[in-house]
């Protein structure tokens, strides 16, 4: 029998999150966050996919995602794995590095998604800790510059923080994409946000971004990791969430961001969050 079991925690005043959690049988489908998201193998094996390539985080290692970057994540054996992750808003890493650095600083991007970093895990732990355990504010804000001066440490030495460097911002096309294609593809997305309660089909779409269907699903994929119909679906859980946090009920989210029902909400939240929408309203309500 499954013994999974998750703990999620939400700031009330800062765009930050976090979860510690066991899963032996849950299965991540594929999904991104607009923040960064950092994780700590506790004990076990997470295995996921991340940029076209599998990788395995186990005991110890720092699994590093920057915003909008698409993957998914299931136990690597039967025996699963236990983890911590925290979520952190980009304008707030950007302030604590402003602050950091007397000056404007770049966001950091992480080359790998999983990292051996002794002294980051540590610094991710205790930030964790401190958040799901109660700290005080002066407390999580020495916590979080700490974890975050590690993180700019981290990103630095593969080159990946500075002045104009970071994260792609979130709706822009990989560079990898052929232009012909990143114009296709940014003319979908557009009209996915334009009709994000709309019932569309795959040829509506394509006639919106002036394609075949099929060079549309594939220019899409390249420039944004995921389909058309994930990206909908990803983008319309991120609503009901904002919602959510707002105040507003699960039902009334679930139908204003474009969902059938609540329990059609629920089944895709728990596959992209590991929680469910009834868990992450108590974490706000915290």
């Amino acid at each position: 029998m499954a013994r999974d079991w998750s703990r999620y925690w939400r700031a009330a005043d800062l765009p930050l999150e976090a979860m510690y959690a066991h899963f032996e049988q849950h299965i991540y489908h594929r999904h991104s966050h607009e923040c960064y998201s950092f994780g700590v193998t506790e004990d076990g094996a997470q295995a996921f996919r991340c940029r076209g390539a599998g990788h395995t985080s186990t005991a110890g290692m720092v699994m590093a995602f920057n915003p909008d970057d698409p993957h998914d994540g299931h136990a690597a054996d039967e025996l699963g794995f236990t983890y911590r992750i925290v979520h952190i808003g980009t304008e707030l890493i950007a302030s604590v590095l402003a602050d950091i650095s007397g000056g404007t600083a770049g966001l950091p991007l992480f080359a790998e998604p999983v990292h051996n970093d002794v002294v980051l895990a540590r610094r991710l732990s205790a930030l964790h800790r401190g958040l799901l355990g109660g700290a005080s504010a002066l407390r999580r804000d020495e916590l979080l510059t700490a974890a975050i001066a590690s993180m700019a440490h981290r990103a630095s030495t593969s080159g990946g923080v500075g002045p104009g460097r970071g994260r792609r911002p979130a709706g822009t096309a990989s560079p990898g994409t052929a232009p012909a294609g990143m114009a296709a593809a940014d003319r979908a997305r557009q009209f996915i946000h334009a009709a994000l309660d709309a019932d569309v089909t795959a040829g509506q779409l394509a006639a919106a971004a002036g394609c075949s269907r099929f060079a549309l699903h594939r220019a899409f994929v390249s420039a944004y990791g995921m389909t058309p119909a994930d990206y909908q679906r990803q983008l319309r859980l991120r609503t009901a969430r904002g919602l959510i946090a707002s105040g507003q009920s699960i039902s009334t989210a679930a139908v204003a961001a474009g969902f059938a029902d609540q329990s059609h909400l629920t089944r895709w939240f728990s596959r992209c969050y590991g929680i469910t929408p009834g868990e992450y309203r108590r974490a706000v309500s915290r």
